[in-house]
């Protein structure tokens, strides 16, 4: 690739690394075209090996959703104990490239290896114009912040896991973790938005703080807003939380405001901010002039609305506070 100095921590065609932690790399091809380059893999939250498939490629997907391009090719990558046999590989396999051609896109090959444990992503390659990248980077104060699917995947796959819930309930997560965020992909195009980042394991509380201190601001969110699936905030409140959100929880604490919250009502609030989720939605600023484009954008996509969850706000430390505890 001509003009790339891989040599160089300066390259300039090298338009977006480890930097300010965002959801994938990129480098300019052309005058009107930058790569989008990521991979994401993860076992299995699910029973059936096709809807595991499907949502370890739609959370891979989202990485490039979230910058504003289109997927372009995936490889798959793929570990799986060769006990399980070949019917369970192709299901797999089967809803992966399921994903990967709603998302306009081509699996191009790939690579497996034998594991007792059960793993499953792809590598993906995805093209944007360099103008039009979206980071996470950007957000002004004074814009408008939403997230496009509910909370609460991490909640619920903990509970069915130990029959705390049944599949009826966790249903609606799977489906959830299924879909592409392709819709919120179009609407931040056309609502110009500042930043974006998808919401998957460090929960709504640390990609919110990646995009705010890449940003140099704070956000204030409405919690009565923050969409939830149901049983999740009871479940949060019963302590029936996956291991990894008391990691998150510590992680967040010197940057989420307690506020005027009672201590029991403040860890509630944390363990669902905190909820490692699994092909969650796209966190957007957006311009608060352009609120109502993205609204209508996301709702003739998807057939729902987008959460208008807060907004971005002056503040040098790049905290997270709630409207109703301040």
């Amino acid at each position: 690739m001509s003009g790339v100095n891989f040599g160089s921590p300066f390259a300039p065609d090298l338009l977006l690394g480890f930097e300010t932690s965002d959801d994938a790399a990129v480098l300019r091809v052309s005058d009107e075209v930058a790569a989008v380059l990521t991979v994401d893999f993860l076992t299995p939250l699910v029973d059936d090996p096709r809807d595991f498939g499907r949502i370890a490629a739609a959370n891979a997907l989202s990485d490039v959703f979230a910058m504003g391009a289109d997927p372009v090719c995936a490889l798959n990558i793929l570990a799986l104990d060769c006990a399980l046999g070949n019917e369970v590989a192709r299901e797999v396999l089967a809803g992966g490239a399921e994903a990967v051609r709603e998302a306009g896109a081509l699996v191009v090959g790939g690579h497996s290896v034998d594991d007792p444990e059960p793993k499953y992503g792809l590598c993906v390659f995805g093209a944007v114009h360099p103008d039009r990248l979206v980071r996470n980077a950007g957000a002004h104060p004074g814009d408008a912040l939403y997230l496009t699917k509910p909370l609460g995947t991490g909640l619920l796959s903990a509970a069915y896991k130990i029959g705390e819930i049944g599949l009826e309930a966790f249903q609606p997560a799977i489906d959830s973790m299924a879909e592409l965020n392709r819709a919120g992909a179009a609407a931040l195009r056309a609502a110009g938005a500042h930043a974006a980042t998808d919401v998957t394991g460090f929960g709504l509380a640390g990609h919110l703080h990646e995009m705010l201190a890449a940003s140099g601001a704070g956000a204030v969110i409405d919690w009565e807003a923050l969409p939830l699936f149901d049983g999740a905030w009871d479940l949060s409140c019963a302590y029936c939380r996956p291991n990894r959100t008391f990691s998150i929880m510590d992680f967040a604490a010197p940057f989420v405001r307690q506020g005027a919250l009672p201590d029991d009502e403040f860890d509630n609030r944390m363990a669902v901010l905190c909820d490692p989720q699994t092909s969650g939605g796209l966190l957007v600023a957006v311009p608060p002039e352009n609120a109502a484009v993205f609204e209508a954008a996301f709702e003739r996509e998807a057939g729902r609305s987008a959460a208008l969850i807060g907004r971005i706000v002056e503040d040098a430390e790049c905290a997270i506070a709630f409207s109703d505890a301040q």
